[in-house]
């Protein structure tokens, strides 16, 4: 059985990333999609909430299987028994950073393979980044991110906007 491993922050999960994971699925007996729990950027969902979204994400797919993680990817792997680690592009500028990954992931074990898929056309403008600037603006993701994820998006930035606002009118 070959096992491929799946990481990414998540935050939160969108059409691209789902595509690469469905994609994956024939290709590998089994994929675990892996919610990094400590990513060098800012979040806006607890790694909790991540994997809750990813989860309800793939709850149709059986050969997917969800787990967090805050190591290195390739103990991970091995943690998971993973051979093969999974990684999508969407542009050019994105092969660059892949490829040196999959070099530092090659150098800390020779055993993991990395191989990355291409997106389809219509999800290469897509990241996470991107979908969270847009809700937070009060614009449409709802062709980016499944239904669940985008009421999760409405509801967080809601929150956010209420904790931030001054004191409510009285009446």
């Amino acid at each position: 059985m070959v096992r491929a491993f799946f990481p990414g922050s998540f935050d939160p999960i969108h059409y691209g990333h789902i595509d690469i994971a469905r994609r994956a699925t024939r290709l590998f007996d089994e994929l675990v999609v892996a919610v990094y729990d400590k990513p060098l950027k800012s979040l806006l969902f607890t790694p909790e909430e991540r994997i809750a979204l990813v989860k309800e994400a793939f709850a149709d797919e059986p050969k997917i299987r969800i787990t967090g993680y805050s190591k290195l990817t390739v103990d991970a792997c091995r943690e998971v028994d993973a051979q093969v680690i999974v990684r999508g592009l969407r542009v050019f500028s994105d092969f660059e950073f892949e490829f040196r990954m999959a070099l530092a992931n090659h150098r800390l074990d020779a055993d993991i393979e990395s191989i990355a898929l291409i997106t389809h056309e219509e999800h290469t403008f897509i990241s996470s980044t991107t979908v969270k600037e847009i809700a937070m603006l009060d614009g449409d993701v709802s062709s980016m991110v499944p239904p669940h994820v985008h009421l999760a998006l409405k509801q967080k930035i809601g929150s956010m906007v209420e904790r931030n606002s001054p004191n409510p009118p009285r009446d």
